[in-house]
């Protein structure tokens, strides 16, 4: 029985490509869904406040929106504060604001410091994915922490795959998206944003 509807706001169609595979293996049947991806990381932020004042109008007791953004190498802190501010202009109560124990209506949430850092975090799915990547990559000082990689982690994904015999001609990245995806487990993700959207995608439920 579904018990609660959650609202996706994303940047871009790899994210929902990606999210159409995580999001069931997150939440398992206990709720429906439905992603909404714009056209990249400024339409969403130009749209957010009025989008998010369209919901409060009519926003039922048992939805909940999820803002997911890529951090993208910009101030950690100022872009949530973005994301949290538009939320109280609309009338709506974030997970942060939220005093323990509350309600709250919108999760704000950044890929740090983009949604490849996620497909990093996942070296069985990244493999299974592309066999001809060696997992030894993992052991690379610049890969042990898939939040932390120097240059930009679409980037290195793209290197990483390109030197496997993939993509020469460059990353597709919708592609690339759903076909790691299909093969990640949420428990297994080294990535710290990743384990925190997971674990707040579990406390809705």
């Amino acid at each position: 029985m579904v018990q609660m509807h959650i609202e996706f706001l994303v940047e871009e169609l790899s994210v929902e490509a990606a999210l159409n595979n995580l999001i069931p293996r997150i939440l398992g049947e206990e709720c429906s869904y439905r992603i909404h991806p714009y056209r990249g990381k400024s339409d969403l932020l130009s749209s957010l406040r009025a989008r998010l004042i369209g919901y409060s109008k009519w926003l039922p007791d048992d939805w909940r929106i999820v803002v997911l953004m890529d951090e993208d190498r910009d101030d950690c802190l100022a872009l949530k504060n973005q994301l949290e501010q538009a939320a109280r202009n609309a009338g709506l109560i974030t997970k942060s604001q939220a005093s323990a124990g509350a309600n709250y209506q919108v999760v704000n949430r950044l890929a740090i410091e983009e949604l490849e850092a996620w497909f990093l975090g996942d070296t069985q799915a990244l493999t299974a994915a592309y066999p001809r990547v060696s997992p030894s990559f993992t052991g690379k000082a610049r890969f042990r922490d898939p939040d932390a990689v120097v240059g930009g982690t679409w980037e290195a994904l793209e290197r990483l795959l390109q030197t496997a015999g993939q993509y020469p001609s460059g990353l597709p990245k919708i592609e690339t998206a759903r076909r790691i995806s299909q093969y990640m487990d949420p428990q297994r993700n080294r990535s710290h944003s990743f384990q925190v959207f997971r674990d707040s995608l579990r406390g809705l439920l």
